[in-house]
């Protein structure tokens, strides 16, 4: 990262840029209609302002300082949820469980080792906090940064239940 960008803890009030970040995020995947898609941006800024609020949800953006603007632009971000979870076989004492979300580099700041120091930051924080066991869903995009920083593909499956 070049000394023109500057990483800082999001806040509540950064709740809409973290939800946009999902939804471009999910929509670069491919994935959800973009009904869909919207309907979840704005039910996660919800959810996201209050999770930061109440400390369950830990974000990181950077910002690009290069340029003269009444705020800076925010190129990049992530976020953490911290878990309860029990005692499993690869962390046979602990009690919680980090799951990494809504990683997002804006197109334009791609291919700069953004999402890479996002990523570090989350795993750093973790371990800070004697979380063994951080997971993760990776879209194809991101498989390959994840592998990099040591991520394995496990067993992990889902039922999605139909709308009632």
């Amino acid at each position: 990262m070049t000394d023109s960008f500057a990483t800082r803890f999001a806040l509540p009030s950064d709740a809409a840029l973290i939800s946009r970040h999902r939804r471009l995020m999910f929509a670069d995947a491919g994935l959800g209609t973009s009904s869909d898609l919207a309907r979840m941006e704005q039910s996660h800024e919800r959810w996201v302002a209050q999770r930061i609020q109440d400390g369950a949800y830990i974000g990181w953006l950077i910002e690009d300082r290069s340029l003269e603007r009444e705020r800076p632009a925010v190129a990049a971000s992530a976020g953490m949820l911290l878990l309860d979870w029990p005692p499993h076989p690869l962390d046979p004492e602990g009690s919680q469980r980090a799951y990494l979300l809504n990683v997002f580099v804006e197109p334009e700041y791609r291919r700069q080792r953004l999402g890479h120091s996002l990523i570090q930051l989350a795993l750093a924080e973790a371990q800070r906090r004697g979380i063994r066991v951080t997971a993760l869903h990776a879209t194809e995009k991101g498989r390959y940064l994840y592998e990099i920083l040591g991520f394995k593909t496990t067993n992990e499956m889902h039922f999605h239940a139909p709308e009632v």
